[in-house]
């Protein structure tokens, strides 16, 4: 049987840590920075652990 592809979308968006956690970029923080709050444009840097519920989906996708 063929190994399965690892899908380009998710590998693009989500990054495994070193314990198995799934972290993703919050939305929002790409463009159109000039006219949001500096409050918001903080809160939305960095990345955050993905749901319970979405995780096993995007593990598959991954190849994991």
């Amino acid at each position: 049987m063929p190994k399965q592809k690892t899908h380009s979308g998710a590998s693009k968006r989500f990054r495994v840590t070193g314990t198995g956690k799934i972290r993703r970029e919050r939305c929002g923080h790409r463009h159109y920075l000039e006219r949001k709050e500096s409050k918001l444009a903080r809160r939305l840097e960095g990345t955050i652990e993905v749901s319970a519920n979405d995780a096993p989906r995007i593990k598959r996708m991954l190849g994991r």
